[in-house]
């Protein structure tokens, strides 16, 4: 009887080992699944941020073709299009993406944004009008200005860029393409204020640095305004003051500017020097 005992306490000790040892296979398995996901994840937002654009697309299309039903495939190939400044491509890829079940009014937003990039302007209005008014994102009321621009509708546009810069912690940017908007509309005096703006929210912006002396020079003020500089910089901004006097008809100013350009610039700077002679020449 002891002997039967210890056979059958032997055998339940075996039992419940096999029963563990199954049970850390599973855990293992279920472990093994988590880091590969992981890794997947990590190696996505490696390809949208890090990966050259043309290498990003091929890895995103491998996927996506592997998986059609996945939409952080999907949606990686379309933002990597984009990158890759494929336009068209990147909107044939954002229409898959927003036929997908998983598909957020996001996604909506940066079919618009293709649309646009591929100058497929009507399309794009009315993809953003078909987004609820209760979305409200910086990149939707950025894009809305963009359309609004585009369609000469300015008190939308300005309502729009106001949204938006209202949206986000780095309005730098869509400052400098409100201030941009005003210039072509030739209020001179509040695309200079756009561009100050603009600038205090990053004063490392070249092109609101650009377009600030575009609007200043438009009202024939001839000076660089008081702004962070490297010397490279100031002779690149000096020779935009230059062309601006000289379109306006100052040449004797846009003269002197263009040798003030051509000094101050640490090498050799070409274009100033080709514009002088040829004001010269004439």
């Amino acid at each position: 009887m002891r002997q039967l005992t210890l056979i059958g306490l032997g055998l339940s000790a075996t039992l419940a080992l096999a029963g563990c040892q199954k049970a850390t296979e599973a855990e293992v398995e279920r472990a093994v699944e988590a880091i590969n996901a992981v890794d997947e994840a990590n190696m996505n937002d490696i390809m949208l941020t890090m990966a050259d654009p043309a290498e990003s697309v091929a890895y995103f299309s491998k996927k996506a073709a592997e998986d059609p039903k996945r939409i952080d495939f999907q949606r990686g190939w379309a933002i990597s299009l984009v990158r890759a400044k494929r336009s068209e491509e990147a909107v044939a890829a954002w229409k898959r993406v927003v036929k997908l079940p998983e598909s957020t009014l996001d996604d909506q937003v940066d079919l618009a944004d293709a649309l646009i990039r591929a100058g497929r302007w009507d399309e794009a209005d009315k993809v953003l009008d078909s987004v609820p008014p209760t979305h409200e994102s910086f990149k939707r009321y950025r894009l809305e200005a963009i359309v609004a621009d585009s369609n000469q509708e300015w008190d939308k546009a300005d309502s729009f860029y106001e949204i938006a810069v209202g949206l986000t912690t780095r309005p730098a940017g869509v400052l400098n393409n409100w201030g941009y908007s005003k210039l072509s509309r030739g209020d001179f005096t509040a695309a200079e204020r756009l561009f100050m703006d603009s600038l205090r929210n990053d004063d490392s912006l070249f092109t609101a640095k650009n377009n600030l002396v575009l609007a200043r020079g438009a009202q024939r003020n001839y000076t660089l305004p008081v702004i962070p500089l490297e010397q490279t910089e100031k002779a690149q901004l000096l020779h935009t003051l230059a062309l601006s006097a000289i379109k306006q008809g100052d040449v004797q100013t846009g003269k002197a500017l263009l040798r003030e350009a051509i000094d101050t610039h640490p090498q050799h700077f070409e274009a100033a020097v080709r514009s002088l002679r040829a004001l010269e020449s004439t």
